[in-house]
């Protein structure tokens, strides 16, 4: 039986999603201590800002949810949406706007370290207590242990939350070292996978490192996005690339996908442009003002497709790409896997611990960039404290 008082809370990990069961709890008037492995919080947060500081993204609710693979994470995400984002970053001080594409950013005179700054100054008035270089090394049904140096320190709780991140990015501290930890216990762990991931091609399209396809359509067997694609010295990259990450995950490599270079012309109308000229390179530029690097693209067929106007006009609208691997675990953005659903109850509750919560991207969900990964993170961190508080 606990002894500790009930209103005694420890979480592990001071990323978005820590951060936030940490102010619900303490507004709620728990007494609340993070401990945080790293020299500072937030590492991965800032570190995220560093390519265009998305918050979470402006559309509405119901596609919102969508960009979602699990029905449980669009339930907690539903519960703490992107407008009540919005409203709780005002309520930091915070003003924000919506970019172009949709994506909801800090005004300009706010950078990702100023978002922190008044986060942690609130965690503070609140009493939010932040332990830094502290390890996680173990826990129990009372108990969670905690390296410190070279001190091996206990500390009871009456609620334990873990919210240590996914594997990615390992030099912001998502070193994945709680699987283990977990698995030791009989925890079911989903093993985690490269996502929001570029794809290794065929080498013939290394020649094309460095140039952008804008404007067109990628797709994979029912599933498409329109955006962009960069050819690197590996392969591809880009937004419509990482979106398809969880539907390519279901299959085996080598797969196939396939770009639509005009996504709004058919082929149709295509092979009538194509029709009865010898100049085929003239009019893919200035009549089907194709872009350099869709010519460039184009011109790593063989001669004969490259030549015959109906086969050409196919592939303009289903260039295949036969992509091989993801890309390593450590350099892309985020990872699927984790702690499955199965093992955590409506309250994101272990079942075999009662007492003992997860949060943010150490559960197995998965979702696109533009602003949906920390929006799960801030709304798991919520979810789960305003359980807590109802208990």
């Amino acid at each position: 039986m606990k002894q500790t008082p009930n209103n005694q809370i420890i979480i592990i990990g001071a990323g978005p999603a820590g951060l936030m069961a940490a102010q619900i709890l303490a507004e709620k008037g728990f007494k609340v201590q993070i401990f945080e492995q790293n020299k500072a919080s937030g590492r991965k947060f800032l570190v995220a800002g560093n390519g265009g500081f998305n918050l979470t993204h402006s559309e509405e609710l119901e596609s919102f949810i969508e960009k979602y693979d699990a029905p449980e994470i669009r339930e907690i995400v539903k519960s703490f949406d992107n407008k009540k984002v919005v409203d709780w970053l005002s309520d930091l001080g915070i003003t924000t706007y919506a970019g172009s594409s949709g994506k909801i950013f800090p005004t300009k005179n706010f950078k990702p370290i100023q978002v922190l700054k008044a986060w942690l100054e609130r965690l503070e008035e609140l009493g939010v207590i932040i332990h830094y270089e502290h390890i996680f090394v173990d826990f129990d049904e009372n108990s969670v242990t905690l390296k410190n140096k070279e001190n091996e320190l206990h500390f009871e709780y009456s609620k334990l939350i873990l919210a240590m991140g996914g594997g990615s990015w390992k030099k912001t501290g998502s070193d994945a070292k709680w699987i283990e930890i977990l698995k030791s216990k009989n925890i079911e762990i989903t093993a985690l996978e490269s996502a929001n991931s570029g794809y290794d091609t065929d080498s013939k399209f290394h020649q094309l490192q460095g140039q952008y396809l804008k404007n067109i359509k990628v797709s994979f067997e029912v599933n498409n996005k329109i955006g962009e694609v960069v050819f690197t010295k590996y392969g591809i990259e880009g937004s419509p690339i990482y979106y398809l990450n969880r539907f390519t995950r279901k299959h085996n490599f080598p797969l196939t996908l396939y770009i639509d270079l005009k996504p709004n012309l058919s082929e149709a109308a295509i092979l009538e442009q194509l029709n009865g000229t010898d100049k085929i390179s003239q009019v893919l530029k200035r009549k089907l003002k194709l872009s350099t690097t869709a010519l460039n693209l184009l011109k790593t067929l063989d001669k004969e497709s490259y030549t015959d106007i109906e086969i050409l006009s196919k592939l303009i609208k289903k260039f295949p790409i036969e992509v091989l691997s993801y890309r390593p675990i450590d350099e892309v953005i985020s990872t699927s896997g984790g702690v499955p659903f199965s093992e955590l109850n409506h309250r994101l509750e272990l079942n075999k611990f009662p007492d003992v919560f997860c949060a943010g991207e150490m559960i197995d969900w998965e979702a696109p960039t533009g602003g949906y990964l920390l929006q799960a993170c801030f709304s798991t961190g919520n979810w789960l404290a305003n359980q807590i508080a109802k208990s």
